[in-house]
C-alpha cells in the first residue's frame, strides 16, 4: 500500500494516523517532492476509476490561474488535464491510497481509508 500525501494536508495526517492506529505496512510518498508522471497519474487514474478532473483541486489559486474551471471534461482533453496535474502536482486531490488489490481509493475520509485497509490482502 502506498499513500500520496502532503504533510501540511490535515486529511493526509488523519489518514496516516489511522493507518498507524490499524498498524497498517505502507510507504509515504511525498507526491509535492516526488512528483508523478503523467503515465503514473493515468495508472492512479485507472485504479481509482475516475478522470483527471475528479482528482482535481479545482478552487486551487493554480488551477484558476490556468483556467480549468473552463476546461472541457471530455476523452478530447483528457491528457491535457494529466499533462496540467503532471506539471502542477498540488491540483492533485491527497490523499491518495493505492490498495494491495490493484485498486486505489481518494482517503479524504475515515471511512474511504478503511475501504482501503479492507483491501489489503492476506499473507
Amino acid at each position: 500500500m502506498e499513500i500520496w500525501i502532503n504533510p501540511a494536508c490535515s486529511k493526509c495526517r488523519s489518514a496516516i494516523s489511522l493507518l498507524d492506529a490499524e498498524g497498517a505496512e505502507y510507504t509515504v510518498r511525498r507526491y509535492l517532492e516526488e512528483v508523478p508522471g503523467e503515465d503514473e497519474i493515468r495508472e492512479v487514474l485507472e485504479r481509482l476509476g475516475l478522470e483527471p478532473w475528479d482528482i482535481t483541486r479545482t478552487q486551487e489559486a493554480e488551477a484558476k490561474e490556468l483556467g480549468l474551471g473552463e476546461w472541457a471534461r471530455d476523452a478530447g482533453t483528457r491528457d491535457r488535464w494529466v499533462a496540467a496535474l503532471a506539471a502542477h502536482p498540488r491540483l492533485i486531490q491527497r490523499p491518495i491510497i493505492t490498495a494491495d488489490d490493484g485498486t486505489a481509493v481518494v482517503g479524504r475520509t475515515d471511512d474511504a481509508v478503511r475501504d482501503a485497509l479492507s483491501r489489503r490482502t492476506a499473507l
